[in-house]
């Protein structure tokens, strides 16, 4: 375990492969796992993790899981781990590609991640899916996009979708309040110091978001749990319904891969519980 926490730590700061990323994936089963294009005209695929839990009389969710890495580096065959722990407890789960700097700054992502909502939510029903209970979930980078996608309206807007068309978002570990950007890797993936604020999902908590899970380790050396906290506040005094765990003992990494853990983690039974899963 420590030594795929070294791994992955390299990888979210830029310095190894992908390679490394899909060590974690070992014991997943391929075979489950299908593809699908979601924007031909860009060439963006997603993975299908069907539910592996036995089948109930209601529809199971549809979680929109969306990758990190700095919103340069990752992709969705590094976190089919994610996909299928979360199929296993029930979940019909969607991992997209999207688009990354520095070929596509912000906020090219941002729409790529509008438009496999959209597609989720179209394709829930044929997938066994519940198209009325879709969620969006992102871990760093990733937690940064659904944060964003559910507080400032336009990127769901140009899918003729609002946020509180979402059933809810998990959000893992994510900066959502990081100005200024200092890292000139960043100016790469956010452009213009003018146009710095519109990345912010702070900026744009102001009532009409879906609920939040926010979930952060207080251990945390990459992305600072002030950033969950942060965003908390602004949640609540906008009136929207958030809920904040704080979980010792983690880092940046360790929370995510504690989803792959056999024992549930603190992550994962908050997960769950917030996706009305049994």
């Amino acid at each position: 375990m420590r030594m795929l926490i070294a791994l992955l730590t390299c990888l979210i700061l830029g310095g190894c492969s992908g390679a490394y990323y899909r060590a974690i994936n070992l014991g997943v089963d391929d075979d489950r796992i299908a593809s699908e294009t979601y924007d031909t005209a860009r060439g963006l695929a997603l993975d299908v993790h069907r539910p592996i839990a036995s089948p109930g009389a209601v529809a199971p969710p549809v979680v929109v899981f969306v990758h990190g890495g700095s919103w340069r580096d990752g992709d969705r065959e590094g976190y089919r781990f994610v996909g299928q722990r979360l199929a296993r407890e029930g979940a019909l789960v969607l991992v997209p590609d999207y688009r990354k700097a520095p070929e596509h700054a912000f906020p090219d992502f941002m729409y790529d991640t509008a438009r496999a909502v959209a597609w989720a939510r179209a394709n829930a029903q044929r997938l066994g899916g519940d198209p009325a209970r879709v969620f969006v979930m992102g871990h760093s980078a990733g937690a940064h996009i659904v944060a964003l996608l559910a507080t400032d309206p336009r990127y769901l807007a140009s899918v003729d979708m609002v946020p509180r068309d979402l059933a809810g978002v998990v959000a893992l570990a994510g900066p959502y309040d990081f100005l200024p950007l200092t890292d000139p890797d960043l100016w790469e993936v956010f452009g213009e110091k003018v146009d710095w604020p519109l990345s912010q999902p702070v900026n744009f908590a102001d009532g009409d978001e879906p609920p939040f899970l926010l979930i952060h380790g207080r251990k945390d050396r990459i992305v600072w749990a002030i950033n969950s906290e942060r965003l908390q506040a602004k949640l609540q005094a906008a009136g929207s319904s958030s809920r904040y765990v704080p979980v010792d003992g983690e880092g940046h990494i360790g929370l995510l891969l504690s989803l792959r853990r056999k024992d549930p983690s603190p992550a994962l039974t908050e997960t769950t519980q917030f996706l009305g899963l049994p």
